[in-house]
């Protein structure tokens, strides 16, 4: 079953609408949907879908003239092009009497194979499909490359893109989509647990209890989920074992370069490297707190590391400490043990979901006012002279502000909470403030008096963020 992306469809097909050449560059981490989201999109289209592998140029040419013929109707074993340009003026030809989507997925392995290809393709795109009705598809996995050596500005194909697509892993809402009559508060678990990603979404059980599925699906040997980490990593980089020790320290609350190489035993400069990679693959974040300029950023020393999949946060932070256990066949002494710091684990994922929710509030105009940009702050109190932080902050170049604080927790938020807030809001400088608070199951009487005697404070409740 296809759910999510109509954005992503929508724009594909506006472009498919339109007569002569395209070219589209769909990139994102692996098994984010990429494949799903293309066959999706020429369901009802004369395509030829090639993917290239991890093998010779000689392997890659056979493969593509077999995508070829069966496009033709041919059966059996095709013949084989003599080279790429001769596949590729038999594609020229198909795409005289129609519009042609011609895919290329892996594109990444395919130009490894053969380094030439994205020359080879410049030239035919420059002096042959520029005039052609052919819809050209570049997809691939490893987002450096598909950055570097298809958009960027040394590459052969920089400026024959017409549209760039990076895909992200689902939303909440999405995954919604994906579990329909699912109870709010579960669907939140399994998304946190999956980041959203929509093929180990598919690995969850839409009638087996959080306990079932995180026993089943992590804390098996025998499970895909329990082994996906590791295999990302080992295709994806060369020394996956230190990549895991710095993913390891950073899920387990090591945020800073000097933090994270004290934990790992690295040199600043190495772990600064290999941050870098970990970033271009989707799996590390660096954040700065709200505000900060965009020229400042660079140099700034209030930066920190963050793991942006969920997965890998659950996967790191839970599963190596009880690794023996978990071999052993003692899954649920493992959960157990684990399930108390669940809540924990939940309050960034529920951060990242409210943060989803204020953006699509934002896109459709339900909000006190249009901000431009949103996340979370931290620095110095200077009544205090101590830190504090804000769970969201968002704001425009008007001075607006929204001051936001997410609590995932089953007790009824208090007062305290609204009072901290507006204490903290304090600490800025607007020409206007809203407040808003988001809880798992509900305000307390206290709170929705003091909230009801002003018209900036607002309380949302998750379900209501998932009800539309």
């Amino acid at each position: 079953m296809f759910v999510g992306r109509r954005s992503e469809l929508a724009m594909m097909q506006r472009r498919y609408r339109r007569h002569g050449y395209e070219c589209v560059v769909l990139y994102g981490r692996r098994r984010v949907g990429k494949t799903a989201l293309i066959r999706e999109f020429i369901r009802d289209k004369a395509a030829i879908f090639f993917t290239g592998m991890e093998t010779t140029a000689q392997e890659n040419l056979d493969s593509f003239s077999q995508c070829i013929y069966d496009f033709q109707g041919g059966h059996g074993t095709a013949p084989v092009y003599p080279d790429f340009q001769a596949a590729f003026d038999a594609v020229t030809g198909l795409a005289e009497t129609r519009k042609l989507v011609l895919v290329i997925d892996e594109f990444p392995y395919l130009a490894k194979s053969y380094p030439g290809i994205s020359s080879l393709l410049q030239v035919q795109i420059d002096h042959v499909w520029k005039d052609r009705d052919i819809y050209l598809i570049l997809c691939g996995s490893s987002m450096s490359f598909m950055e570097k050596q298809v958009l960027g500005h040394q590459s052969p194909l920089f400026g024959r893109r017409t549209a760039q697509l990076k895909l992200q892993p689902f939303t909440i809402f999405e995954a919604q989509e994906f579990f329909p009559d699912m109870e709010p508060e579960k669907l939140a678990v399994l998304y946190g647990l999956t980041g959203g990603i929509p093929l180990y979404l598919g690995q969850m059980s839409r009638d087996a209890t959080i306990d079932e599925d995180v026993m089943e699906n992590f804390l098996d040997p025998m499970a895909y989920l329990f082994e996906e980490p590791s295999n990302l990593l080992k295709q994806e980089v060369r020394e996956p074992a230190t990549y895991n020790a710095i993913i390891q320290a950073v899920a387990t609350g090591s945020t800073k370069v000097s933090q994270i190489g004290t934990k790992t035993g690295l040199e600043a400069s190495a772990c600064v490297v290999y941050l870098k990679n970990l970033i271009g693959l989707g799996i590390i974040k660096k954040e700065y707190p709200f505000g900060e300029s965009h020229s400042r950023k660079s140099h700034s020393r209030k930066s920190i590391y963050l793991l942006k999949d969920s997965l890998f946060r659950f996967w790191y932070r839970f599963i190596p400490t009880h690794y023996s256990q978990i071999q052993n066949g003692m899954a649920e002494v493992a959960w157990q043990r684990i399930k108390p710091h669940l809540p924990d684990f939940m309050g960034q994922v529920f951060e990242d979901i409210c943060l989803q929710w204020l953006w699509r509030e934002n896109a459709d105009g339900r909000l006190p006012f249009v901000f431009d940009d949103a996340g979370r702050w931290w620095g110095g109190d200077p009544r205090t002279h101590k830190q504090t932080e804000l769970d969201i902050v968002a704001g425009n170049v008007e001075g607006e502000r929204l001051f936001g604080e997410c609590k995932w927790r089953n007790e009824l938020v208090d007062q305290d909470v609204l009072e901290l807030l507006l204490y903290r809001g304090g600490l800025f400088q607007a020409s206007r403030k809203e407040y808003m608070i988001f809880a798992k199951r509900g305000f307390s009487e206290r709170c929705l008096r003091e909230a009801a005697g002003n018209e900036h404070i607002h309380l949302v409740t998750f379900a209501q963020m998932m009800h539309r």
